[in-house]
């Protein structure tokens, strides 16, 4: 087995609610799948004050999130969320002003300490002041990472679509490490009581399910090495299956089901070295074919996310009306990972900063969340 350094492979709806400031909160139903189920609280300790800080991991380079370098007192936090979410009206630039210049970890522990202070989940609090696409961004924010996705993937599996969910399905399983990915099993395991795999086989069909059970299963090998012989001897398989349109095949789902991340950008170069053009290009035999745009979003997930991602965001904004739910969707999962690349990404494509085409996309406190976790001084 020899080691190779891998490397990149060339490889609308309707608009939405525009949100304003709300002077009055907004009731929402208990029902919601963005909130957690209920559960026991402490009895309110309305008197508690821990004058605890959490120190924030290590941001990512990559990252947009941006975090003050003092950040008060957890307690802190708590008391002025709660001052947003009482009077006559909510104050959703304090809301923002705190949840999206806080991390995971920090996010995390403001939520349990909201829940024993007040004797009521953050989130809750949140739903009955806030709606509309500026809720689910905030929902989405604040959710722990692995819970988040958990809670995307549950909305796709409910409402199966072949496009739209696949998409969902092949980010969280192709653009997360394998332990965020096992992460997110479990997390799913913990929220709805069942596992997702149970629930992608029970809604999607055919091809789909066949893909994307072993997909979400996977626990991949992380590692550099790379098997030059094998690469050489799976592209040969990947383009005799291609060239037959055998494209739900049990040898295709093989290879991009188990192999490492760094063995199949080398199979992926090995075929484009080979057959003179990127495996992609021979995925377009029928652009409007779902089955084959979801291998497509495997191998860019894997060979350039960046790129992937640029394109979701791309195609959420163009247009007459705006994809909110990508929109919210990318910002949300990439803000703390490589959403820098993303912009980078979307300004060399687009020649328009990023921030620039968000904001003229979107409006009020939704635009001020967004801009906010993409980085842009308020």
């Amino acid at each position: 087995m020899e080691t190779v350094a891998p490397h990149h492979t060339t490889c609308h709806k309707p608009p939405g609610d525009r949100l304003t400031s709300s002077s009055s909160p907004t009731p929402r139903s208990s029902g919601s799948p963005l909130l957690p189920r209920r559960r026991a609280l402490d009895p309110p300790r309305l008197r508690l004050r821990l004058r605890l800080r959490v120190a924030h991991l290590e941001i990512p380079r990559m990252a947009t999130l941006t975090v003050p370098s003092a950040v008060p007192p957890v307690a802190d936090d708590c008391d002025q969320l709660r001052k947003a979410f009482q009077g006559w009206g909510t104050n959703e630039a304090l809301i923002i002003s705190i949840l999206a210049h806080r991390d995971a970890a920090q996010r995390r522990a403001i939520r349990r300490a909201y829940a024993d202070t007040y004797g009521e989940e953050l989130l809750r609090s949140i739903t009955d002041e806030i709606s509309g696409d500026f809720e689910r961004a905030v929902i989405l924010w604040t959710l722990d990472p692995a819970e988040r996705d958990a809670v995307l993937a549950n909305e796709v599996a409910r409402k199966w679509h072949p496009g739209s969910g696949s998409r969902v399905l092949v980010e969280i399983a192709c653009a997360r490490g394998p332990a965020q990915l096992f992460a997110v099993r479990q997390a799913y395991h913990e929220r709805f009581k069942r596992s997702l795999e149970e629930d992608v086989a029970a809604h999607a069909t055919g091809d789909f399910r066949k893909l994307l059970v072993p997909l979400i299963s996977a626990y991949r090998y992380e590692g550099p090495e790379v098997n030059t012989k094998l690469a050489h001897s799976e592209a040969k398989i990947l383009h005799e299956k291609i060239q037959h349109k055998a494209y739900g095949d049990d040898e295709i789902i093989r290879i991009l089901t188990t192999r490492s991340k760094a063995q199949l950008i080398a199979t992926f170069n090995r075929y484009n070295d080979e057959y003179g053009h990127p495996i992609n290009k021979d995925l377009k035999a029928d652009p409007k074919d779902e089955f084959l745009s979801t291998l497509r979003a495997i191998i860019r997930c894997f060979c350039c996310p960046d790129r992937y991602f640029e394109k979701v965001i791309r195609l959420a904004i163009a247009g007459m009306g705006t994809d909110e739910n990508s929109l919210t969707r990318i910002i949300t999962t990439r803000a703390e990972v490589d959403l820098k690349l993303i912009t980078e990404a979307y300004q060399k494509r687009n020649s328009v900063p990023l921030e620039r085409a968000v904001a003229g996309d979107t409006s009020g406190d939704y635009e001020r969340m967004l801009l906010a976790l993409l980085g842009q001084e308020q």
